[in-house]
């Protein structure tokens, strides 16, 4: 699948607020459908972000008819849903950097091997520098900046900090735990470490 291309359909396709446009000319002006996902632990490698941003969205879109039914819609937009799932990682455009390390190949010979690693120049946090880029060009609803801010769960350095706010926010706003559950999912069942 060529995952850019899925992107700017989901995206063009749903998002129409004002502001969608500008956001998305910037997001093709970034790294962002070639960087990966992570340093190490998920789609780490070139395309992994765009890549799971989509498998993010596809899990979010079965989450929320499966718990809402076909009309999910009086619930939550296609629209919110698109927003959320593919742009709740833009906090991580233009972090990735490649560095090379020595290692020894199979014949024993020391090569250097391109790594990722993680350079922040906004170093405003994960979720909540998500809400705070996407807000610089299209107004969130409150739902969309809880969904996107608390997306990492327990995972969340606040959370292992010992905020509770996670759990509140998920006990107000359900569709931010089917989110956090479907980012989740698309991580450990669809991507490759």
């Amino acid at each position: 699948m060529d995952y850019k291309e899925e992107f700017l359909k989901i995206y063009e396709q749903n998002i129409k607020r004002d502001g969608a446009s500008e956001l998305l000319k910037w997001l093709l002006s970034t790294d962002f459908f070639t960087a990966p996902a992570s340093t190490r632990f998920h789609s780490a490698y070139a395309g992994g972000l765009c890549e799971h941003c989509v498998h993010v969205y596809n899990r979010f879109k079965q989450l929320i008819k499966s718990e809402y039914g076909e009309n999910y819609s009086e619930v939550i937009s296609d629209e919110s849903i698109a927003i959320i799932g593919l742009l709740h990682d833009v906090c991580k455009v233009n972090c990735y950097k490649v560095d090379f390390r020595n290692v020894k190949d199979e014949t024993g010979t020391w090569v250097k091997q391109p790594y990722y690693t993680f350079d922040e120049d906004l170093p405003y946090g994960h979720g909540e520098k998500s809400v705070y880029i996407i807000n610089g060009f299209l107004r969130l609803t409150r739902e969309e900046a809880m969904a996107i801010n608390w997306h990492m769960g327990g995972f969340d350095a606040r959370v292992k900090g010992g905020a509770y706010a996670t759990m509140t926010a998920f006990y107000k706003f359900p569709t931010a735990l089917l989110f956090h559950v479907a980012d989740t999912m698309a991580t450990y069942l669809d991507e490759q470490r």
